[in-house]
């Protein structure tokens, strides 16, 4: 599975006019294994481990270009750094705990419907999906009382 995401990802890029350069490959190869979900930092540190070569400008510019696709996306958790995600189909659905900031990701929202109204009644065509919950995960909950 992972290295047919990581040809849609390439081929997505190379299909609206970039290079796919060894250092851009490298880099969403990475992203992949580390299933988005990462900073761009921890991002750069991973990509030094197999190549140390990658300039921290090229994983950043990457990211830009990535998101400008729309196969990636950053996301704002609270804990200072964008996280980036990667968007398959379009979508992307978390639970986020607000206080421990633990993130669980989800398949199905459930908003096909809430698109088509959304649509309709905004004359809206709907893209793609970032769905966010927030609240607390079973733990803190437990921890609360």
């Amino acid at each position: 599975m992972i290295p047919s995401q990581v040809e849609t990802l390439a081929n997505t890029m190379t299909g609206a006019g970039h290079r796919l350069t060894p250092a851009r490959r490298v880099i969403i190869e990475t992203l992949v294994r580390c299933g988005g979900h990462i900073t761009a930092d921890d991002l750069a540190a991973q990509v030094h481990k197999v190549a140390p070569h990658v300039g921290r400008m090229t994983i950043y510019r990457t990211l830009d270009l990535l998101t400008e696709l729309g196969v990636a996306r950053p996301i704002f958790q609270g804990t200072g750094a964008a996280h980036y995600i990667l968007m398959a189909g379009g979508d992307h659905h978390h639970l986020i705990c607000s206080r421990c900031h633990t993130v669980i990701d989800f398949d199905d929202c459930g908003s096909e419907g809430l698109m088509e109204i959304l649509a309709a009644k905004f004359g809206f065509s709907v893209q793609s999906h970032l769905f966010e919950v927030h609240g607390l995960c079973k733990e803190c909950r437990a921890s609360v009382g």
